[in-house]
């Protein structure tokens, strides 16, 4: 009988810098920004498509990001941005469907909520279009008072 590795969560530095060059845990080269970028093109709608500069540039740009591996494979993945005193926004709440059940999301979001960078906030935001009953559980709320707005921009 083949063993299961354990699952381990990793608090990246402000900007992940590990990720973005390609590392898993123990700081071991394991094509860490090809498996980000199946993690999301196979487990949201939202992040398909996004190639390797523009997911080394999001990594660049988050205050703190998270990761979540069975031995050498990435199975959940989020982000947040924060000025570290009144606001923070989560990103890119991922967990692999076949991981999906087991609390991984959970630990994500709370050990994002915990990050040096998110921990005083005054309000953490977050958009989603389907999971709105997961993220209730953990304390979140509708907002009515308050309006999604959007301006579509062209990148380049």
């Amino acid at each position: 009988m083949q063993s299961v590795a354990p699952i381990q969560l990793i608090r990246h530095r402000s900007g992940a810098p590990g990720l973005r060059l390609g590392l898993g845990p123990d700081l071991r080269p394991v094509g860490a920004l090809d498996q980000l970028q199946r993690l999301l093109e196979r487990n949201s709608f939202w992040a398909r498509g996004r190639s390797h500069a523009a997911l080394r540039a999001m990594l660049r740009g988050s205050a703190a990001a998270v990761s979540v591996w069975q031995g050498r494979q990435l199975v959940g993945f989020g982000r947040a941005s924060s000025d570290g005193l009144f606001r923070a926004v989560l990103w890119d709440v991922v967990v692999d469907e076949e991981h999906q059940g087991r609390g991984l999301g959970r630990r994500i979001v709370a050990t994002l909520l915990e990050h040096p960078r998110l921990r005083r906030v005054e309000r953490v935001y977050l958009m989603t279009s389907n999971s709105a009953g997961f993220y209730q559980q953990l304390g979140f709320e509708t907002v009515s008072s308050q309006q999604l707005m959007l301006k579509q921009q062209t990148s380049g």
